[in-house]
Order: structure tokens, then C-alpha cells, then sequence
């Protein structure tokens, strides 16, 4: 019971929706009925208002198609009529059927249907043939003919919407053409739709198959593709070429709309017919107008003509009808080859029907037929479609020869042929167009082609790769994915063959070809051709790359074409425009200065400075990378297509290092590269042997060349070891990874993505065998070794890079300065080698002992003349201390300072052959700044440079004079840094050793003679119990280590005494040098040193407290075996260093304050300031009583004043002539002479400690500083208030005095006594009979040429009593 409900209730729900589904019918109709009413009024009477349209249009749409199927005949019948009167009342030629021919006459009616109304019908004919089915052939044919005569209107009698609207109309017709339901009919060979769809250009709707269409009794597919249907076939491809032509000719008048729909509507087209018998008459004249399309694309940017949407729409038409007439079975069946014998990577296999039906196809036919075939074909050979005059929709008994063509081997030659042509007309240049859809347009026919056509089209199969190849280097990741994918497909397939052959030989050719294009002018098209080349070797493989190049011949040609290619000739390749915007103006800097100031402000900070360090290194790797561009590439090429070459490089490398068969021809590769360096360097030992000048050697036409063949060699020696790192192998893995992750399917349907990582499974299994295998890295070792030990040639760096002196220029003429920066060129690829390797080997690099024989030859290198050569040495320097990890340079100098420091000492055993080296001391000391860390390193070296910057030394090496001083002032101030830091340890170590001492006071009940605080006795009862629980063997022991770093303390510090006693030594005669750099330099030394004998004094001081607490504990635990290793018996007078030294140099700074050269002058008088404050005053006051005349002289001669002459002194052979009388110094000059001495006695009289040394002089002194200021001469004032303030502070009365005498003298008005007892001013400053007699004058012997400034007298002691006198009270 329940379930007759249950069905029943269904029932009556079909029921319903039944009812439901008449009544919207119903409804539909009545609405459809009041419109086609109207439609066929409108037809009668055009002037009717025709609002109603629109209406229509949007009934149409919203209604769904099978509600709207059983309407079809009751809607076409009034649209066709109105379209067939907007037709007619357009066109200017009536047609009359006579005899089944056409004949046309003018029609000179006005026009009755407006473009509104015609376009609106267009548009609801559009809708209604979307939606439905037609139901018979019949009826298709009577809507084609309709059509046919809408779309044979030109542009001049129909507006542009109306042409679109039949095109789009057409096309609607051929959308819902579908296949039939028979297993055996024709209409299922065929696609049904376009091959090569696009994305966003080719939105298709798919069509539903309706009843209407399954019961059909005809296939209109099927009727498309027979014969009958091939005049009418012929005629709608004519039309719609037709209709994209005319636009294009139109130029910016016409509409690019029309021609991409026309093409759209072709491509349709072709796809509905899709058989290769009823398309193949047609084809010369669809290519030739297809190739009208690509060819217009090289000269037309705008207008319809210039439309990529056109352009990619023409392109896939092309490659679908070659598809279907040209596919490789239907060849092979026409050469009488079989399917599976095609070597194609891509044979499509046929169904067993379709091969049956082409089989009958090809079966002998009537003579009367092939005699009409040959003519159809000579024909259409010419390139022309039939015209509309001559192809129509015919019925069954038109005699008309029937348009089919007999494909012979002939035919198929010659069409193959002229589709190759056009294809490498067009291709080629197609494949860089500028739009994006243009290249995927392409890349998708190129993947149609290859896949379908590759037997057909086998001369155009090698274009058709390259073009690929453009295609998988491409900026775009959409286009370049896909093509990285299909070739990946390509490389991988089961017909691996001839695919092998076809890459082998593209690889020659691009290999052959590459100098040609790389040395042209055109740039872009080195870089595209570079990229195919780059491309073509990494989908490959290791195992193609090693075919090619096992020969030794190969290998040679291969080296050869990349040396044509990189060589310096290529400097001459570029345009004059580009080497003159390649110039660099600015010198730049160097990376290493900024670490030092960085390291410096951030010295108290540890992790500052590795921060700011790494930062560093950051941006010395984005500025300089490694390996870089050589500089001569830079004339020619940009640093992409660098890039790009320099990428083959390195693959190739990396193939050929890893592939087991190819060991040898590695080896060989490489012996072929250093061949060029090693022929360069045995004719630079012949020169030497020869003993040739490198004038002569320059002149022989050979040597230039020899330098540049082994600087290109480097380039290419650094390239390809750099290919075997990890950071080139990761940029190669990421080099075509766009395709990886990306979905597409082939030609066939079939995905293949699964065939996408083959490119990175090879470079995968390519590291796997670099870190897996042992003996690869031992090789790779070995292979590093031998290109370094020919880098570090002697003979190579001894190549000039500037004339070293004047003499070098003789009788053979001076050398080029091409020869000079070919050498610097040359130096700088080697450097940057050397960091490749680097990069290479990590921390290999210096296990190996690469690092120790190449470092000290990177620091000579910073300080060459050339810049680009000092730029890489600092730059690799970075490059290794990063990844030694090492924060800066200075850090990796000290981790192998002793090989740098015997580097050195060497070389500075002959300076004749090595003139740089005290330049490079000197640059690695400051530059690098390790001077410091290195310090007991240095007492070697500084002992040669002593010796070279005596007498002898500076005659025999006059300009090597100041570059040993500055060494030594490097290492000067070095011995300063450490010597401030010994008087704080010693101290510290003497409060531990006093720490200790106690501690054994405690254990023993001993008393050592110290007073012991409530501290101290706290401490002892806090050890108390630990101390008695050692024995006296640990104590022993424990006192024996007291003593081993006392020792070893002692040792430090005697070394750093000795160094600054030597830097003093050596610097100490410079002083009294003519020459200003020297002098100053000197100068410079002598503070540093000074400072670093104080100090160490000081630590001296600490240290013999330190001593005898340690003596007292040894008399006292009767351990007297450790007095020997104390060394007691040791001479102490050889550590008063400080003032002998003082004594020594004293006379030298008083022969520099004679000299009469005011800068000297200035720095003497600072430096005395600070050595006397240093040393104390009592040391210096015998000396300036003896010596100060010469400073007093300064002070007292006014430089407004001409001075008399005075007799030159005699001077010795060797020394540089004093300036003469004629180059006195200025006034200007001399003022600041006087106040740097003012100065000088402002700073030694202000501090107790230097003041005792004016205690002799103090009287005349004081004399001549009231003189100055007596004068009021602008310049010195503030000078001079400022040493009387100084002055002040040892006498203040003596300086109240002295102003107070002249002050007082011209005053009439004189203050009273302050009380009885005190006498008048009168009587303690009896006024002066003359100027003569003023006190100051007196003491100082003479006035400062001027007559008295009352006034600046009067402004000084107000200023003395604010700042001296008032506190003194």
C-alpha cells in the first residue's frame, strides 16, 4: 500500500512538471507568435517602429535552448526573411538563377531595411542559432546560402557590426555541428574542435546534443566532409581570408574585430571538416593567405593588420590545417612508408578505421576525374582559393569537376617545400614577438608540428626546435613553463633517435654560429642565440655533452669558438656611443676602508662588529660577484648575455667533470686552456734568459697577443672550475625550474608533467656523483692545484702595468698603454680565479695549502696602481675571509700571519728585486689593521727596516724611504696600542700574585713582611681550611705556573719595548729631514714611540713589586729552586729606555725647529709638547735653557719683518737641499708657526708634570709671549692670552708684573695702596724712561718689532684678572 503511494505520488510529480513545463511553452510561444507577427509587419513596412527587437533579443537569451528547440522553423522563417531583405537591399548585384549559374546585375533600389534593424536581426539570428540544432542538412545548406550571401558583402555597403554578426552567425553554425551517434560514420575521425585552443581568445561554448540531432537521419558533419560539400567548403574558407584580408587593407579604418572573428571562424571550420582528403585542394591557397597574415606582422604595429589577437588566431590556423593534411601517418601512407618506420618523437597512431578508410581513399580513381584533378591543382598550386564566382553551394547534379586532389609524393615535395619556406620566413621571427599570446600562439603550433608533422615536415623540423629553444628561454614563466615542458617530452620520448640527431646537429650549428653573432652588432640576437645554445645543452644531458666533446678535436673547437667569442678582439665589436658610456668616472673605493671604520666605532662591541662585518661582505658580494665579467666584455655585450655564455661554460663543465666516460677529455679541456698561460709564461723566462728589455719584448708582434690569448684562456679556466661549485650549481638548478610545477598536456592529450624534473634529476645525479664519489673531489683538487701553481707564476706578476721609472724608455721606445692594461687585465682575471677556487673548495681552500701560497700575493695586490686590480684583490679578500669564516680580512691576515710574515722577511732580504715589499708591509699593517695582533710577529721585519732606514739603507733606496716609515709608524703605533695595556695588567697581575702571597701567609703562619688589611684577614679565614689541605708540592707547583707567566708577562713586554725602541731608532734621524712627508712621519713615530716607552715603564714599575712579592714567598716556603727560572741575576739597567731615548732624539727636534719649514715646524712643536709631558719637565729644563733660543727666536721675530740673510749650511752628499732664501715661507705661514709654539707653551706650563721644564727660561719666556701681546697683532692674540693663562698658573705675579709695568706706565691716575704697609704702584713699577726699558723687554731681551697696543694690554688683563688673578686671590 505504501509503495502504490510512493508511486503514485512520483507519477503525479512528472505529471505536474509536465503540465508545468506546456504551460512555459505555451507562454513562449504566445510571446514568440506576437514578435514573428511583428517581424514579418516590419518586413512589409520598414518605417514601423522597431523597438520590439530588442525585445525579442532579450527573450532569446534568457530562454534556454530546449525550450526553445521546438520553435526553431516558427523563429528562422520571419528572421530569414528580414536578413535576406537587409541582404538584398544592401548589396549592389542581384543574383538570377539561370541554368544553375549566377549572374549579376546592379541594383540601383534605395535601401529599405535600416543598419539598426539589420543588426538586431543579425543579433537575435546569432542567439537563435546558438541554442539550437538544425534539423536536417537541407535546412543547414538553406542557412549557409544565406549566410553566404550576408558575408559577401563589402564594407562599403554594410555597417561593421552586421559583417560580424554573420561571421559570428557562421560560426554558431558550425559550433553545434556535432557527431552523430553511428560508431561508423566518417564524422568520427575528425576532432570536432580546434586543436591548438587558447585560453582567453578561443571561449568556445560546448554544444549539447539534443534529441532533434541523435534522430537525424543525416550527419552534417558527415555531408561537411564529402564532396559535394567541398565547393561550398572552399568557398567559406575564400570568404573568411576574404574578410580578414579586407580589414587589413582598410588600415586603421578597419575593424581587428572582424578579422579575429573571421579567423576564429576558419579555424572552426577547418575543424569540423578535419580530414585531410577534403582539405588538402585548398591548402596552397590557406597557407598563402595565412602567410599574408604572418608576414604583415613584421611591418605593421597597429590597426587591424597589426592585431596579435589576429596574428595568434592566424598562427594556430596554420599549424591546424598543416596538422591535418600534412600528418605524419597520412604521409607515410602517401610515400608508401610504414607509421611505426617514422622516426618522429611523436607518431599518432590511427584508428584501425580510419587507416582502412584512407587506404580506400587512395585507391585507383577515373581518368576523366584525374585529368579534372590535375587541372584543379595546377590551379590552386598558384595560391589562390576559388573565388565566389566559382564555388557555391551546389546541389548533386551540378556538373562541376569535383574539387579533390590526387596527394602524390609530388605533391607532397613540392607543398612540404612551400610550407617550409613560409615556415622559416615567419617562425623565426614570430617566436620574439613582443605580445605574450603572439608566443604561446607559436609555442603551441610549434608543439603541434612537431608532434604531428615531424615526417612531413622534416626540413623544418631543426627551425622549428630552435624556435622552441627561443621559446623555453623566454621572460615569460607562462610561455617559457610550457616550452620547458614539451622539451623535456621531446628529450625523454620512446623515438629518441632521430630527435638525438636533430639536437646534434642544432647544437653545431648554434656552436659554429656563435663568434658570428656574438662579435655582430645586433646584441638582442646574440643574446637569443647564446640562450638556444644554453638551453639546448642543459636539457641534453651530461651524456650528449660528453659525445659531442670526447674527441680532443671537438673539445679544441669547442674551447676555440667560446675563446673567438670571449676573447679581448671582442673589444673592438661594440659601437663607439657604448665604449664611451662604459667609462667610468668615478675611482671608487675600497670595500676594506669601511670595514676599518666600522670595526673601529664598534670596537667595544663584539657582536657589533660581526654584524657590521657580514653586512659588508653583503654588499661587496651584490657589488663585486665572482666571477665577474672580464672589463673588456663590457665594450661589446651587457652582463645578461656574459651571463648567458658563461652559463654554457659552466654546464658543460659540470656535464663533462661528472660523466665516468669523459675523465679524460676533461683533463684535456683543461691541459688546452693553461696551454695558453703556460706559452706566455716560457717566453717570459726566455726573455729573462735573454736578459730583453720589456721595450723590445712588446716590440715583437706575438707578445701582446700571447698576454690576451691567456687572459681569454682565464676567463674561461675561472668559468668552468666556477661551474662545479655549489653556488653555480644552484643557479643552473634554478636556471629552467619554471617548467617544473607546471600542468600541460601535449598535442595527444597526454600529461606530461611526470616528464617536467628530468633537467633537475641530471643535475641532481650530477651533485650526487660530485659528493658521493671521493675521488671527484680529489680530482677537482688536483685540477685547482695545477691552475693555481701556473697563477702564481713570478713571471706573470712580473709583467709591468706602468713605467716604473723614466729610464725605461730607451733607444726601443716607449711601451704602449694598451700593453699596460692587457697586463692589468690579465692580473685581475687571475685574482678573481683565485676566489673561484676559493668559492670552489671551502674550507678545503685552505687545508690544501691554496690559501698559504696565494694570500701574501693578494695583499701585494691592494695597493697596485692599476685600480680594477686593486678592486679584486680586495674584493676576493672578502670573498675567502667569508668563507673562512673569518669576520673581516684583518681576522684571516692574523689566522696566517706567520706565513705572511715570512712572506716578508723574504723579501725584504732583496729589495732590489722586490721594491714593493715595504709598501705592502706597510698597506697590511694599516689597511688591513692587524698590526696590532701580530705584534711580537713584527721584531724580525722591524730589525731590516732599521737597517734600510740608516744611512746606507736610504742612499742605496732613496724611494723606499718613505714607505719603510710608514711601516714604521704602522707598526709605532701599534707598539703603543699594546704597550697601553701593559701598565693595567701588571697591575692586576700584582694584586694576584699579592692575592696569593697571602693566601700562603695564611697556610704557612708565616709572615712575608706585608701588612695585612681586615680584608685581607677576612680572605684568609675564608681560605683558611683549603689552604692547609695542600701539600708542598702543589704549592710548589702552583708557584712555579706564578712564575711562568710572570716570565712570560716580562717577555711581552721586553719585546714591545724593543719594537718601539727600534721604531724610534730608525725614525729618529728622519726628523731633521728637508723632506716634509718623511719629517712628518717621523714625527708620528716619535710620539708613538715615546708613549710606548712610558708605558712600558710603568709596567716595569708594577712588575718589580710583582717580583719581589714573588722572591719574598720563594725565601720564605724555602723553594729556592725557582730563583733560576725568576732570573734574579738579570741586569735591570737595560730597561730605563725612556729618557736615553729622549736624549737621543731631543737634538734631532731642535735640528727640525731650524729647518725653517713651517709645517714640520708646527707638527716638532705639538710633538715636543707631548713628549715632555710624557717624560716630565725636570728632564727638559737644562735642555730648553741650552736650546730653547732657537724656539725663542721664533716667538720673537715679527713675521712682517724681513729677516736678513743667513749663510746655507753645509750639507752632506746624500741629504736634500734646505729651502732657499728666495722660498721663505709667507706670513700667513709664519703666524701659525708662532701660535703652534704658543700653543705648545700654553699645554707644558698648564700640566704639573711638563711645567718644571720652563722653570729656567720661565722669566724669558714669559718676556716674549707679553712682548706679542704687547703688539696687538690680531693673529696671535687669543694665543697668547691663552699661554699667559698657562704661564699664570707657575707665577701668576711674574705675568701681573709684566702687563701691569706697561699697563700702569701711561696711566695717570693710578689706584691708592690698599693699606699703609703695602707701597704705591709708583714705587714697585717706577714708570720706564723708554720702551726700551719695560720689564718684558728686559727679560726677553728684545721687543716683537711693534710699537705698544695700550688698548690690547688693557683688554688682555681684564681678561687675566676674570680667568688667573682673581682666583689667585
Amino acid at each position: 500500500m505504501e509503495e502504490n503511494e510512493h508511486y503514485g505520488g512520483n507519477s503525479n510529480g512528472i505529471v505536474d512538471e509536465t503540465e508545468q513545463h506546456d504551460v512555459m511553452n505555451n507562454v513562449l510561444f504566445l510571446e514568440l507568435k506576437h514578435l514573428c507577427v511583428q517581424l514579418l509587419d516590419l518586413l512589409q513596412n520598414s518605417k514601423k517602429n522597431h523597438f520590439f527587437l530588442s525585445q525579442l533579443l532579450h527573450l532569446l537569451q534568457r530562454s534556454s535552448p530546449p525550450s526553445l528547440q521546438p520553435f526553431l522553423d516558427y523563429t528562422l522563417f520571419p528572421l530569414l526573411l528580414l536578413f535576406d531583405a537587409s541582404v538584398n537591399c544592401r548589396s549592389s548585384m542581384e543574383s538570377k538563377s539561370k541554368d544553375n549559374s549566377l549572374v549579376f546585375i546592379p541594383l540601383e533600389t534605395e535601401q529599405k531595411v535600416s543598419d539598426s534593424v539589420a543588426e538586431c536581426v543579425v543579433l537575435c539570428l546569432e542567439e537563435v542559432l546558438k541554442k539550437c540544432h538544425l534539423g536536417s542538412v537541407d535546412q543547414m545548406a538553406v542557412i549557409l546560402r544565406k549566410l553566404t550571401n550576408g558575408a559577401m558583402l563589402s564594407p562599403l555597403e554594410a555597417s561593421e557590426e552586421f559583417r560580424e554578426g554573420v561571421i559570428r552567425c557562421f560560426r554558431a553554425v558550425l559550433l553545434n555541428l556535432c557527431p552523430c551517434s553511428n560508431d561508423s560514420c566518417p564524422c568520427k575521425q575528425i576532432a570536432d574542435r580546434p586543436v591548438l585552443p587558447s585560453e582567453n581568445e578561443l571561449q568556445l561554448p560546448v554544444p549539447n546534443v539534443s534529441k532533434y540531432n541523435s534522430v537525424s537521419k543525416e550527419c552534417s558533419l558527415a555531408f561537411l566532409q564529402s564532396e559535394p560539400a567541398s565547393a561550398a567548403v572552399g568557398h567559406w574558407l575564400s570568404l573568411m581570408l576574404k574578410a580578414a584580408d579586407s580589414e587589413a587593407t582598410r588600415g586603421h579604418r578597419g575593424s581587428s574585430r572582424i578579422r579575429v572573428e573571421a579567423l576564429i571562424t576558419l579555424r572552426m571550420l577547418v575543424a569540423k571538416v578535419g580530414i585531410a582528403d577534403a582539405l588538402a585542394f585548398y591548402l596552397p591557397g590557406v597557407v598563402s593567405q595565412l602567410g599574408k597574415v604572418l608576414h604583415a606582422s613584421r611591418t605593421m604595429i597597429s590597426g587591424a593588420a597589426g592585431s596579435t589577437k589576429a596574428l595568434d588566431q592566424a598562427i594556430r590556423a596554420l599549424a591546424e590545417y598543416l596538422v591535418i593534411v600534412l600528418e605524419d601517418g597520412v604521409s607515410a601512407s602517401i610515400c608508401g612508408v610504414p607509421a611505426d618506420d617514422i622516426s618522429a618523437s611523436f607518431s599518432s597512431k590511427q584508428k584501425p578505421l580510419a587507416s582502412f578508410l584512407e587506404d580506400l581513399r587512395h585507391l585507383p580513381v577515373k581518368n576523366i576525374m584525374r585529368d579534372d584533378a590535375r587541372d584543379s591543382t595546377e590551379s590552386v598550386e598558384e595560391g589562390s582559393i576559388m573565388s565566389g564566382e566559382d564555388s557555391i553551394l551546389v546541389n548533386a547534379d551540378t556538373k562541376v569537376g569535383p574539387l579533390h586532389i590526387n596527394r602524390t609524393v609530388d605533391w607532397l615535395a613540392k607543398t612540404t617545400a612551400h610550407v617550409n619556406k613560409l615556415l622559416s620566413a615567419t617562425f623565426p621571427h614570430l617566436s620574439v614577438h613582443p605580445n605574450k599570446k603572439v608566443r604561446q600562439g607559436v609555442l603551441s603550433s610549434v608543439q603541434a608540428l612537431l608532434c604531428k608533422c615531424s615526417y612531413a615536415l622534416k626540413e623544418s623540423r631543426l627551425m622549428l626546435l630552435e624556435c622552441l629553444l627561443v621559446l623555453v628561454c623566454d621572460d615569460s614563466e607562462d610561455v617559457s613553463s610550457d616550452a620547458q615542458a614539451f622539451f623535456r617530452l621531446l628529450v625523454s620520448s620512446k623515438g629518441k633517435l632521430q630527435i638525438e640527431h636533430d639536437i646534434s646537429e642544432l647544437f653545431s650549428r648554434l656552436l659554429e654560429k656563435l663568434p658570428q653573432v656574438v662579435l655582430g652588432n645586433e646584441e638582442s640576437l646574440a643574446l637569443s642565440h647564446a640562450q638556444k645554445l644554453l638551453a639546448i645543452t642543459y636539457f641534453a644531458g651530461p651524456r650528449f655533452v660528453a659525445d659531442h666533446l670526447l674527441s680532443p678535436v671537438t673539445a679544441a673547437r669547442f674551447l676555440d669558438v667560446f675563446a673567438s667569442c670571449l676573447s679581448q678582439n671582442s673589444v673592438f665589436a661594440g659601437s663607439l656611443n657604448k665604449l664611451a658610456a662604459t667609462r667610468t668616472t668615478s675611482p671608487g673605493f675600497m670595500h676594506s676602508i669601511s670595514e676599518i671604520q666600522a670595526i673601529t666605532s664598534a670596537e667595544n662591541s663584539r657582536f657589533l662588529v660581526y654584524q657590521r662585518s657580514r653586512d659588508l661582505h653583503k654588499h661587496v658580494k651584490n657589488e663585486y660577484e665572482l666571477p665577474s665579467m672580464p672589463p673588456w666584455f663590457v665594450n661589446m655585450g651587457s652582463q645578461k648575455l656574459y651571463q648567458t655564455l658563461s652559463g654554457i661554460l659552466r654546464l658543460v663543465s659540470l656535464y663533462m667533470f661528472t660523466e665516468s666516460r669523459s675523465e679524460g677529455s676533461y683533463s684535456g679541456l683543461i691541459d688546452i686552456l693553461l696551454g695558453h698561460l703556460h706559452k706566455l709564461i716560457v717566453e717570459l723566462r726566455m726573455k729573462e734568459l735573454h736578459k730583453e728589455s720589456w721595450q723590445s719584448w712588446y716590440a715583437k708582434t706575438i707578445s701582446g697577443h700571447l698576454v690576451r690569448q691567456a687572459s681569454t684562456a682565464v676567463c674561461i679556466l675561472n668559468e668552468m672550475i666556477f661551474g662545479l661549485s655549489d653556488q653555480a650549481i644552484t643557479s643552473l638548478n634554478g636556471m629552467f625550474r619554471s617548467g617544473l610545477q607546471h600542468e600541460t598536456n601535449d598535442i595527444n592529450g597526454n600529461d606530461i608533467g611526470k616528464f617536467c624534473g628530468q633537467g633537475v634529476a641530471v643535475l641532481e645525479d650530477c651533485v650526487q656523483k660530485m659528493y658521493q664519489n671521493s675521488g671527484a673531489r680529489t680530482r677537482l683538487i688536483d685540477y685547482i692545484g695545477n691552475v693555481l701553481h701556473e697563477y702564481v707564476s713570478t713571471e706573470v706578476w712580473d709583467l709591468p702595468l706602468e713605467l716604473s721609472s723614466p729610464q725605461q724608455s730607451g733607444e726601443d721606445g716607449d711601451i704602449s698603454f694598451h700593453a699596460f692594461n692587457d697586463n692589468a687585465v690579465l692580473h685581475q682575471v687571475i685574482i678573481e680565479g683565485i676566489g673561484v677556487f676559493n668559492i670552489c673548495l671551502g674550507k678545503e681552500f685552505s687545508s690544501c695549502g691554496f690559501l698559504h701560497s696565494s694570500l701574501y700575493m693578494l695583499l701585494e695586490n691592494i695597493i697596485c696602481s692599476n685600480f680594477q686590480v686593486r678592486r679584486a684583490a680586495d674584493s676576493v679578500l672578502h670573498v675567502i675571509s667569508n668563507t673562512q669564516n673569518c669576520p673581516t680580512v684583518g681576522h684571516l691576515v692574523l689566522k696566517n700571519s706567520d706565513y705572511v710574515i715570512d712572506s716578508v722577511c723574504r723579501q725584504l732580504r732583496h729589495l732590489d728585486v722586490n721594491p714593493h715589499v715595504p709598501n705592502v708591509l706597510a698597506t697590511m699593517l694599516s689597511y688591513v689593521g692587524v698590526a696590532d695582533k701580530i705584534f711580537p710577529l713584527l721584531e724580525e721585519p722591524m730589525r731590516a727596516i732599521s737597517m734600510e732606514l740608516e744611512i746606507l739603507g736610504r742612499h742605496r733606496h732613496p724611494i723606499l724611504t718613505l714607505p719603510f716609515l710608514k711601516a714604521v709608524a704602522e707598526i709605532a703605533k701599534a707598539s703603543k696600542h699594546e704597550a697601553c695595556e701593559l701598565p693595567n695588567e701588571a697591575e692586576l697581575y700584582k694584586k694576584d700574585v699579592n692575592l696569593r702571597m697571602l693566601t700562603a701567609e695564611t697556610r704557612t703562619e708565616k709572615n712575608f713582611g706585608h701588612s695585612r688589611s681586615n680584608a685581607n684577614n677576612a680572605l684568609d679565614k675564608e681560605n683558611r681550611d683549603s689552604g692547609n689541605c695542600k701539600t708542598e708540592a702543589d704549592m710548589q707547583e702552583e708557584w712555579k705556573s706564578v712564575i711562568f707567566k710572570f716570565n712570560d708577562s716580562k717577555r711581552y713586554r721586553r719585546i714591545v719595548g724593543s719594537i718601539a725602541g727600534s721604531c724610534l731608532v730608525a725614525a729618529t734621524p728622519l726628523v731633521a729631514s728637508a723632506d716634509s712627508a718623511s719629517c712628518l712621519k717621523s714625527l708620528d713615530v716619535i710620539e708613538d714611540g715615546i708613549m710606548a716607552l712610558a708605558k712600558v715603564e710603568e709596567a716595569y714599575k708594577h712588575e718589580c713589586e710583582t717580583k719581589e712579592s714573588i722572591e719574598q714567598v720563594i725565601q720564605s716556603c724555602s723553594l729556592y729552586n725557582l730563583l733560576d727560572t725568576l732570573g734574579v741575576a738579570e741586569d735591570e739597567t737595560v730597561e730605563n729606555r725612556l729618557l736615553p731615548a729622549m736624549n737621543k732624539i731631543w737634538p734631532y727636534l731642535i735640528a727640525c725647529l731650524r729647518n725653517k719649514n713651517p709645517v714640520a715646524i708646527r707638527k716638532c712643536s705639538q710633538t715636543i709638547s707631548n713628549v715632555v709631558q710624557i717624560c716630565g719637565g725636570e728632564f727638559f729644563s737644562r735642555r730648553f735653557h741650552t736650546d730653547g733660543v732657537y724656539i725663542w727666536r721664533l716667538l720673537s721675530s715679527s713675521p712682517f719683518q724681513k729677516k736678513p740673510l743667513e749663510r746655507t749650511p753645509l750639507q752632506l752628499p746624500y741629504r736634500k737641499s734646505c729651502i732657499s732664501c728666495e722660498d721663505s715661507p709667507s706670513e700667513i705661514s709664519n703666524l701659525k708657526v708662532q701660535v703652534s709654539l704658543l700653543n705648545m707653551i700654553s699645554d707644558m706650563a698648564r700640566n704639573k708634570r711638563s711645567a718644571p721644564s720652563l722653570d729656567a727660561v720661565l722669566k724669558k719666556v714669559s718676556g716674549i709671549v707679553t712682548g706679542m701681546v704687547c703688539s696687538g697683532v690680531k693673529g696671535v692674540q687669543d694665543a697668547c692670552v691663552n699661554a699667559l693663562v698657562g704661564l699664570a698658573s707657575i707665577d701668576p705675579d711674574l705675568i701681573w708684573l709684566l702687563l701691569a709695568d706697561v699697563y700702569y706706565s701711561r696711566k695717570k691716575n693710578l689706584p691708592s695702596s690698599p693699606c699703609a704697609d703695602f707701597p704705591e704702584i709708583i714705587e714697585i713699577l717706577p714708570p720706564p724712561a723708554s720702551s726700551t726699558e719695560y720689564l718684558y723687554v728686559l727679560y726677553a731681551g728684545q721687543n716683537y718689532g711693534f710699537e705698544v697696543d695700550f688698548n690690547a694690554v688693557a683688554t688682555v688683563l681684564d681678561k687675566l684678572k676674570a680667568q688667573v688673578f682673581t682666583s689667585h686671590d
